[in-house]
């Protein structure tokens, strides 16, 4: 009888090891099919050091360095700071800075421009249109994975929210296709701008309806209600996200509480990198420095 037993004990280990493999349920649209659990890394965007790369006294290569120097494993290097923005460097510059990061250890996690599909002209948005896609590719050539994108700063006078998503969603769609063709996944940062609440960013994202868009989890802008619940709403269409030292109840900010983020993520399931944003006065080599390492108390390295 040994051998039925063992038969028996095999077909409900191949059984068990299929179930596990099997292909997740359609997730709801706009949703990330992702395998279950949680698995984050912490990065930084490099908004951390706006002031000194805006004046020139530091670079992205430095940037890098600094992330290899303190044990950070990802770095988003924002367009902005690329020379000749918003137009796109040379290809020497970019496979430098790629090789830089290579060697030092660092993941290039993602890229960012800033667009505005809130233009009610449609030649503006066609400008801004082209601009991201072409960055899209300057991402690839980075082997960046995600670019990050906006609706706009505001919503424009004499319009309803219903009738800027109608013009702006094929003006998505079209850089998510550009996207998908290169292989970088586009997401949108809701930035208390046109996007204020975590309904409006999904109904963005759900009115495209692109498995190259999503979101990028902008936690210190969602102002409109209490935030983790606005948090904990966004999670399931996160591409990435912006990991920052405060969170708004309107006007007023109060320090995130890091362990809640965790728990919402434990609870919702993430894999992928966590980008840390540090804002304000003060020496951003010490106030990066100082925010991971509460980042990591709480999600580990």
């Amino acid at each position: 009888m040994r051998p039925i037993a063992n038969r028996r004990n095999f077909l409900q280990w191949t059984a068990g090891l299929a179930a596990a493999w099997a292909a997740p349920a359609a997730a709801a649209p706009g949703k990330v099919e992702r395998v279950a659990g949680t698995r984050v890394k912490l990065g930084l965007n490099a908004y951390s050091f706006n002031q000194p790369l805006m004046a020139g006294t530091l670079t992205l290569v430095d940037v890098v360095e600094y992330c290899a120097r303190i044990g950070i494993a990802g770095l988003d290097a924002t367009g902005y700071y690329f020379p000749g923005y918003p137009k796109t460097p040379p290809d020497e510059y970019l496979y430098h800075l790629k090789r830089e990061a290579f060697v030092n250890g660092v993941t290039l996690s993602g890229t960012g421009v800033r667009n505005d599909f809130t233009a009610a002209d449609p030649a503006a948005r066609k400008k801004d249109v082209q601009m991201v896609k072409d960055w899209i590719e300057v991402a690839a050539k980075l082997g960046a994975p995600v670019i990050r994108v906006f609706t706009g700063p505001r919503m424009p006078e004499g319009h309803t929210f219903d009738e800027v998503l109608a013009w702006m969603t094929p003006d998505f769609q079209e850089c998510a296709a550009h996207g998908k063709r290169f292989g970088v996944i586009v997401g949108l940062q809701n930035h208390n701008d046109f996007i204020k609440t975590a309904g409006q960013a999904i109904r963005v994202i759900q009115a495209v309806d692109s498995e190259w868009f999503g979101s990028i989890l902008d936690i210190g802008s969602l102002r409109t209600n209490d935030p983790y619940e606005e948090i904990e709403r966004l999670m399931p269409y996160a591409v990435s996200w912006q990991l920052k030292e405060m969170v708004g109840y309107g006007t007023k900010e109060v320090p995130t509480d890091l362990a809640k983020v965790k728990a919402i993520i434990d609870k919702g399931g993430y894999r992928g990198f966590l980008p840390v944003e540090t804002l304000g006065a003060g020496d951003p080599k010490v106030k990066v420095a100082a925010y991971m390492e509460k980042a990591r108390q709480v999600f580990g390295g």
